[in-house]
C-alpha cells in the first residue's frame, strides 16, 4: 500500500504516522507514507501557497500551481494514482470504503485543504475523489486524511497481529461491537458479567452476539433496516426489545426532519423479519 500525503503542514501528519499501529505497518515494509510540504513546490521566494480570493471575501484560498507541481514530481501517471480531497462536500466515508482503500493496487495520494479552501481548478484538473468524515467543518484535510488513512492501513493483511479482531470491529457487517472488559475483575463495585468468567464458549459467544445486537437496537437500530438476520439474531433481538420495554427504554432513531426522535420497541421489533434471510 502506497500512500502519500500533501499538505502545508507536514508535522500534524508525522505526529500521526509515526506511532502505533501505522508506523509498525511502515516498519514491516506493508505500507508506505510519504509526507510533502506543499510550500516547497511554490515559485514564490518566500515559500507562499496561499492567496486571496478573487471577488472578495474572508480567509486565503490554497494557490493551485503548487499542488500540481507537486503531484506531478511523483512522476506517476494519472492514471496510477487514487487522488482523495477531504472535504465535507464529499460522499461519506465509510468502513466499507476503508476496505476499497486497503486493496487498493494504486498510489493512494491525500491533497489536504486549509484556510478557507483549495482553488476549484485542481478540482477540475485533478477530479480528486472527495470523502468526508460528516457534516462539519475542520481547519484543515489532515486530520480526516489521517483517519481514512488508519481505517485503511489496518485492514491491510499482516498490520494487526490478530485478524479476529479486525473481523470483530463494529461495521465490518452491520452492528457495533459488544462491551469488553479486563483485569481486574472489579473496579469500584462494577464487576464482570458471570459469563465472561464461566469458560463456556458457545454461552460466551451467545452473550456477545446479544450484546452486540442490543448496542447496535439501541444506539444504532437504523443499522439494522434492510439487513437480512438469522433465526438466532431474530430471537435475540426479540428477547432485546421486550426487555427495553419492560424497562421503559426506547431506541434512538436516525434523524427525523432535522432532530432525533426516539421510537417504541415494539415498533422497531415489528421490523424483525419472521423468517431467516428476509430483508427487513
Amino acid at each position: 500500500m502506497q500512500c502519500d500525503v500533501f499538505t502545508l503542514f507536514p508535522e500534524m501528519v508525522e505526529n500521526v504516522v509515526s506511532h502505533s499501529i501505522v508506523k509498525r505497518a511502515q516498519d514491516k515494509r506493508l505500507v508506505s507514507i510519504r509526507i510533502h510540504n506543499i510550500r516547497d513546490y511554490s515559485d514564490d521566494r518566500h515559500r507562499v501557497a496561499d492567496d486571496t480570493p478573487y471577488g472578495g471575501g474572508s480567509g486565503m484560498i490554497m494557490k493551485a500551481e503548487p499542488i500540481f507541481r507537486a503531484v506531478e514530481a511523483l512522476g506517476e501517471d494519472r492514471g496510477g494514482m487514487r487522488i482523495i480531497m477531504p472535504s465535507p462536500q464529499g460522499r461519506p466515508f465509510t468502513q466499507g470504503l476503508a476496505e476499497e482503500l486497503s486493496r487498493e493496487a494504486r498510489r493512494l495520494v491525500w491533497i489536504c485543504g486549509h484556510y478557507e479552501g483549495i482553488d476549484e481548478r485542481v478540482l477540475l484538473r485533478l477530479e480528486p475523489e472527495e470523502l468526508s468524515l460528516g457534516d462539519y467543518v475542520l481547519t484543515g484535510g489532515e486530520l480526516p486524511a489521517m483517519v481514512m488513512l488508519d481505517a485503511a492501513v489496518r485492514l491491510v493483511p499482516g498490520v494487526v497481529g490478530d485478524p479476529a479482531s479486525v473481523e470483530q470491529d463494529s461495521f465490518v457487517e452491520p452492528l457495533l461491537d459488544f462491551p469488553h472488559y479486563t483485569k481486574p475483575q472489579t473496579v469500584r463495585g462494577y464487576g464482570v458479567p458471570d459469563v465472561l468468567l464461566s469458560g463456556n464458549h458457545e454461552a460466551i459467544r451467545r452473550w456477545r452476539r446479544k450484546e452486540a445486537l442490543r448496542n447496535t437496537y439501541w444506539k444504532r437500530p437504523d443499522l439494522l433496516q434492510g439487513e437480512s438476520l438469522t433465526r438466532e439474531d431474530q430471537q435475540l433481538l426479540s428477547d432485546i426489545s421486550q426487555e427495553c420495554e419492560y424497562e421503559g427504554r426506547t431506541p434512538v432513531s436516525p434523524r427525523v426532519n432535522g432532530g432525533y426522535h426516539h421510537e417504541s420497541a415494539s415498533t422497531v421489533r415489528a421490523n424483525v423479519p419472521d423468517e431467516p434471510g428476509t430483508r427487513l
